[in-house]
Parts: C-alpha cells; structure tokens; sequence
C-alpha cells in the first residue's frame, strides 16, 4: 500500500485533471464489485420466492435481467472515462445547466434512501448472528451498530475517491473467499434449498409477476447504478479504452449481483422469508457465522461509501454552495434517518419493492434521455468547459426543454406499462391490457430518447453555437 492509495481526495465536481487519473481497469471493476458483495442483493433474489416465483425461474429473472441491466449501467462509466466528468454535471448537456438540478436533487434524495437499505442489512444479519452467542436484540444495541456501520462510511466518503479504491482493492478478494465458502455450504447440504419449488400463481398473474421482478430485480438493478457511473470512471485515463473500462465495469457489476441473487433465492426457497437474519441463522452457525458476519458488515460500508461520496457530489451539482465535507456529514446523518424507517418498517420486502420500483420510473427515462444525447446526438463529442458555464452563457443553455420535455414524456410512457406494489403507480396500459406486465423500464428509456432525439431535430445544435461564438 503507497501514500498515493490514501492520498485525499480535493477533487469536487470540476473535470480530473489528466495527471491525477490514474485508476485503472480491474480497480474499476474492484470498486463495483465490493458495492455490490451486499446482503442487499440476497434480498433481490429471495424477492422472487417471497413474491411466490418458482427458483428457476427467479435465477433465470435475475441472470437475463442483469445481462440487459449491467450493459447499460457500464455503457454510463464510459461517459466519464471520455470526459473526466461526473454524472449529474454531465447530464447539462441533455438538459440544460440549471436543468440537470432536477435529476441532481432528485439523485441526492434517492441515495439518502440507498444508505438506509444498505445500512438496514448489516444491522439486522449482526442481530441475527450476534444472539447466537447471548447478545440480545435491543434498540441499544442496534443503535450501537448502526451508528459504528454509519461513522466508518462517512469517514471514508469523506476522504473521497482515492480511499474507496483502496478499500474496495483490498477488501474485496477476502470477502469473495467468504462467499464461495457461503455458497458450497448452501448448496451442498441437505434441505438447505428447494431446488424443485414451483410457482404457486395463475398464468396472468404468473406472468405480470414475471415481468414485474425482471424490472426490479434484473434489469432495474443495474438502472439503479447510473446515476453513479461516470463519478468514478473520470478517473481513469484517457490512454486506457473505453472498452476496457466498459468491461471491467460490467464484470464488477454482474457478477456479484447475480451471484448473491441467486444465493438468496435458493436460501429463501426453504426459508421463504426476505430477513436476512432468518437467512443466515437458517444455513450458517458457529465460527462460520462469524466470517459471514465480517462480510455482512463489509459490503454495506463498500457499497455506502460510493452512495456518500456521490450523494455529495450531486448536491453540488445542483448549485449548492457547501463544501464536499459538510454535505458528506449531512449525507451521512439523512442516512441514518432512513435506516432507523427500514429498520422498523412493518415488512421490509415491500418498502423495498417501493422502493425499486419508485426509483425505476424516474431514472430509466433520465437514462434514456441522456444515453440519446451523449452517444447518438452528441457521438460521445462533449464541450467539457461548457458544462461550467453560467447557464446564460453556457452553450448548452439555461434548461433545455428538449431534455425536459423528454423526460417526462418517458415518465408517462413507463408509468402507463409499470405494476409493482405501489397501487398509485400502477398504470392503466399495464392493469387493463397487458394483464400487469411490468415494461415500465424498456418505455421509460425507449420513449424518452426517442422523444429527445425528435425534439432534437428543431433546436440548436451546442457545438454550433460554440463554434459560431469562436468565429466572432
């Protein structure tokens, strides 16, 4: 380990310089998988059976889904890697400087929310592991937990970039050793899972349920990462390719998720419970628990700590003026507010379908809006200097109401296809006529950028305006 590893990081939201992107291709991939060797991603898959899925064909959702969603969430750590920019500043460009507040503040609330549910799972597994050798399950003690789970991400949030890739690098491959060991004794010792559960559904509901957790649990998990993508892929250099950087990324995603989905699923099979306490205690006792528990405490810090930094980072994104260390603070107090919400809610596995699903339908039209304009509009060619302009002389505008326009058409569009738990946000196209098919994320996307890009044809081209300026 060098001085250069544990360096701090002064960087905020302006564009990396060259000479400090030195972050290479498998440390991307490090830093992706380690936040996502989460006991989030056992309740992901565990979903699917609570939810009265067969474990075929909830392995089957979350392997097809991932394929589709990790390819997207990749193909946003290449707009960093070619710009050196973070996500939500990069979003100016789609939708104007003022503009992209929108998604920035909507991004800040969002990971505010992520910090609880990731909190919620260290606390819950320490409770279940910790009553085995006579530590009861108080409110003292949880808050114990929480507040020490809590202070660490803050810590290393605080100290940026330059920290995470460094926990991520040496933490990771240990903590991988610990789930393969999880993984044989799951799945080797007898009456652990149920490996011939079928599903107990209708064939409507079978299918809306079908297409429901592809959204939530396959394809929307690696939606749910992009707004992150591009904060940690600035940094590595411009000599290294945009495939490998798209590669290495997609590996740390997919691998891990699925992995551990398909962990939870087959657990949940005879547990058929969502609480990762029951999940554990009902496969791993004794010394075991005790490594399980070092990776339980482990993958909420190493996902958490990107939520910290980035949280921060989209709040100055949207025009705040405080400092990346007063806002981490504030990131990290907000979070602990939602775990204590999580941690007491009356059914974690709903609250946390809620809350996918409610993420969902903002974020994959953002998603599409942004992917039109960056690699279709745009061909991946950014006028960085632009982007920090004021908005009355930037020449990507104040708000592009292009952008905006497109954007709530795809809010419509995945609305009117979404199921989900939520009955508010359940849509008409999807109850009435598709039988509950859930295809809200393939609208949101679809319609958004397509939208965007029609629109496109009737304004100013940016780089137009800035070559023009240049000429006078």
């Amino acid at each position: 380990m060098t001085d250069s590893e544990l360096r701090a990081d002064i960087h905020s939201i302006e564009p990396i310089p060259d000479a400090d992107r030195d972050s290479t291709g498998p440390q991307q991939m490090w830093i992706w998988a380690g936040a996502n060797i989460a006991p989030v991603n056992w309740a992901l898959g565990a979903l699917g059976i609570i939810l009265k899925l067969g474990l075929m064909e909830t392995i089957a959702v979350i392997v097809l889904g991932n394929i589709v969603g990790c390819a997207i969430f990749a193909t946003f750590t290449v707009m960093g890697h070619k710009t050196g920019v973070n996500q939500m500043v990069l979003s100016r460009s789609a939708f104007g400087v003022r503009g992209a507040y929108l998604p920035s503040i909507l991004m800040f609330l969002m990971t505010l929310g992520w910090i609880g549910v990731n909190t919620y799972f260290p606390v819950k597994v320490s409770m279940g592991i910790l009553g085995q050798f006579g530590i009861p399950d108080t409110w003292l003690v949880q808050l114990v937990v929480i507040t020490l789970v809590m202070a660490v991400q803050v810590l290393i949030g605080v100290y940026g970039f330059y920290a995470i890739r460094t926990f991520e690098k040496y933490t990771v491959p240990p903590t991988i050793a610990i789930m393969v060991l999880m993984s044989v004794l799951a799945w080797t010792r007898p009456g652990v899972v149920n490996w011939n559960l079928t599903t107990s559904l209708p064939p409507g509901a079978h299918l809306a349920m079908l297409t429901m957790l592809t959204t939530a649990i396959g394809v929307g998990w690696g939606i749910s990462w992009v707004t992150w993508a591009s904060d940690y892929s600035r940094f590595v250099p411009r000599s290294v390719p945009s495939k490998s950087v798209f590669w290495y990324s997609y590996v740390g995603m997919f691998v891990p998720t699925v992995w551990l989905g398909i962990l939870g699923a087959t657990i949940a099979s005879t547990t058929l419970d969502t609480d990762p306490a029951k999940m554990v205690s009902a496969v791993f006792g004794g010394p075991v628990s005790i490594l399980v528990l070092l990776m339980v405490l482990h993958g909420p810090i190493a996902t958490n700590i990107l939520n910290v930094y980035s949280a921060a980072l989209a709040a100055l994104s949207a025009g705040l003026k405080l400092s990346r260390f007063w806002l981490t603070v504030i990131v990290g107090v907000a979070g602990y507010l939602v775990t204590l919400y999580f941690i007491f809610a009356p059914s974690f596995a709903k609250a946390f379908d809620h809350w996918m699903i409610s993420l969902l339908l903002w974020m994959s039209p953002w998603a599409g809006v942004v992917l039109a304009d960056f690699f279709i509009k745009r061909k991946g060619k950014i006028e960085v200097a632009e982007l920090y302009r004021s908005p009355e002389t930037s020449a990507y505008g104040d708000i592009n109401w292009a952008g905006m326009i497109a954007f709530f058409a795809g809010l419509v569009a995945g609305w009117l296809v979404q199921d989900g738990l939520v009955e508010a946000l359940q849509g008409p196209i999807s109850i009435n006529l598709l039988g509950g098919a859930d295809l809200s994320w393939l609208f949101g996307i679809g319609v958004a950028g397509l939208v965007y890009l029609a629109l496109g044809k009737f304004a100013t081209s940016p780089s137009s305006v800035v070559a023009s300026s240049a000429g006078r």
